[in-house]
């Protein structure tokens, strides 16, 4: 049986129940990023342009982080936590979160561009870092190795999960897109950039942290690595 079966429409349930909640949480992080980034490049020019790179990249692991414990906390069917508690909770894990990602990123960079396929499988193992050292407290390392211990023997399922997310990004963007169009380039792509993360960083967090506690309840313990051959599972599964 796949323990990952119908984990979108189950995410798509909750983000409309919570969005009250999980938009605001990605608004006002994405807002006061972009002011923060708007101020140093209008202070400091071309240094501030890097610094306000850095910036945007460190708003985007507050997010991540942050919205996971979110999910962890409407997961009940209510909200016990305010937004700054809620940012509170989450911030001693950011910088294990940036640390996970961007070593992640790295690999998947590199197996993309060597032959794609280990790239993707990279991307699929290592989808569940963020809910596991947000929600189980483990370092770079142990999260590189819990995320696979989860995944396995349901690499198409956690696959598949991935596509669709992906799916819902393209759609939305390319509305957002339409939309915005008539702007001039500089306003569309402050205000898409916004936008498209408003509305679908809490879904992204959504279909991952679900998929985390649904696939930790088949592995609720760190397991020894498998075979290669038994990571994925049945394409069918």
């Amino acid at each position: 049986m796949n323990p990952l079966q119908g984990v979108i429409s189950e995410s798509w349930a909750m983000y409309r129940r919570h969005a009250a909640h999980l938009l605001p949480i990605a608004f006002v992080i994405y807002l006061v990023a972009a002011a923060l980034e708007a101020v140093l490049i209008g202070l400091l020019g071309a240094f501030g342009a890097f610094l306000a790179f850095i910036v945007s990249v460190l708003s985007v692991f507050v997010l991540q982080a942050t919205l996971v414990k979110a999910v962890e906390d409407v997961r009940d069917g209510r909200v016990d936590l305010s937004m700054a508690e809620t940012v509170q909770a989450a911030r001693p894990r950011v910088g294990t979160v940036a640390g996970a990602s961007i070593l992640a990123g790295i690999a998947v960079a590199i197996g993309l561009l060597l032959l794609i396929v280990p790239g993707l499988v990279l991307i699929t193992f290592l989808a569940l870092i963020v809910p596991v050292i947000v929600l189980e407290g483990r370092g770079v390392t142990e999260a590189f190795r819990r995320s696979t211990d989860l995944v396995r023997g349901h690499g198409w399922a956690m696959f598949g999960v991935l596509v669709l997310t992906m799916v819902v990004y393209i759609v939305v963007g390319f509305i957002i897109g339409v939309i915005l169009f008539a702007l001039a380039p500089w306003a569309r792509d402050f205000l898409s950039t916004i936008i498209s993360g408003t509305l679908l960083a809490p879904f992204t967090a959504l279909a991952l942290t679900l998929s985390y506690y649904r696939l930790r309840d088949v592995h609720p313990g760190a397991a020894p690595r498998p075979a290669a051959d038994d990571l994925w599972g049945s394409p069918q599964a």
